[in-house]
C-alpha cells in the first residue's frame, strides 16, 4: 500500500503546482481577451482552447519537441541552467498545466465578460486604481466561476495521463502518479492493486465535482458584496 500513498501524494503535488500555474495564466489571458480589443481575438482563443480538444498524446509530442534536449526551449534551458525537465515530476507539472489550462482560461473569460461594467467605471469615478478595481470589484464577483474552473483543472491534473507519460515516463515514487499506477498495474495483472488506485482516484474526483457544484448553487456573485 505504500506505493499507493507514494502515488497518490507525487499526483495531488503535480495537480497542486499545475493549477497554480493555471491561476496565473488562465485568470490573466481570460481577462486579457475579455477586456481588451485585439485583432485576432477569437483565433487566440481558439489556440489556448486547442488542448481541450487534442489528443493528450499528441500534446506530450508538441511539449517533448520544445522543451526535450534537442528542443528550442530545452536546449536553451539545458545550456542556460543546467535544467532537464524531461522524465521528472516538473515535466509531468507542465504537462498536467496545458492540459487542464482551458478549464480554467474559459471559465474565466465567461465570468470577466458578463461583469456589471457600471461597477469598475463607478469605482475609476472613485478613484481606486485599475488594479485595486480587478482585486476589490472584479476578482471577487467572478470568484466562483474561476474556482470551479481551477477545481475542475485540478481533478484533470490529477487524472491526466497520456501527456505525462509522455513527458515524465513512469518511474516510481518520482513521475509515477495514480493514472500511470494504474495503467502499469492493469498491465502486470495486479488486479488488486489497481483497483486500490481506481478507488482512491474516483473518491477524490467525486470530492471535487460535489465541492463545484456547491459553488455553483450557491448565491449569487453580488450576493456576497452586499
Amino acid at each position: 500500500m505504500e506505493s499507493v500513498w507514494v502515488a497518490l501524494m507525487l499526483s495531488l503535488k503535480i495537480a497542486f503546482w499545475a493549477t497554480m500555474i493555471n491561476v496565473f495564466f488562465g485568470v490573466s489571458l481570460g481577462y486579457l481577451l475579455a477586456r481588451k480589443k485585439l485583432w485576432a481575438k477569437e483565433l487566440i482563443d481558439t489556440i489556448l482552447t486547442l488542448p481541450m480538444v487534442m489528443p493528450p498524446t499528441v500534446l506530450g509530442y508538441y511539449l517533448l519537441v520544445l522543451i526535450g534536449k534537442n528542443g528550442a526551449i530545452g536546449r536553451w534551458l539545458e545550456q542556460t541552467f543546467d535544467i532537464n525537465l524531461i522524465f521528472t515530476w516538473q515535466g509531468a507539472v507542465i504537462a498536467a498545466a496545458l492540459v487542464s489550462f482551458p478549464l480554467v482560461f474559459k471559465p474565466a473569460r465567461a465570468a470577466f465578460e458578463t461583469l456589471d461594467m457600471q461597477l469598475e467605471q463607478a469605482a475609476k469615478v472613485l478613484g481606486i486604481s485599475n488594479l485595486g478595481i480587478f482585486f476589490r470589484i472584479t476578482l471577487p464577483l467572478a470568484w466562483r466561476s474561476i474556482m470551479a474552473g481551477l477545481l475542475l483543472a485540478f481533478a484533470r491534473s490529477l487524472g491526466e495521463f497520456g501527456a505525462t507519460l509522455m513527458v515524465a515516463g513512469s518511474i516510481p515514487g518520482q513521475t509515477q502518479t495514480l493514472s500511470i499506477a494504474v495503467y502499469e498495474a492493469v498491465q502486470s495483472g495486479d488486479d488488486h492493486l489497481a483497483n486500490s488506485l481506481v478507488c482512491i482516484i474516483s473518491v477524490v474526483c467525486i470530492a471535487l465535482l460535489l465541492l463545484i457544484s456547491k459553488l455553483l448553487s450557491g448565491k449569487k456573485p453580488l450576493q456576497h458584496l452586499k
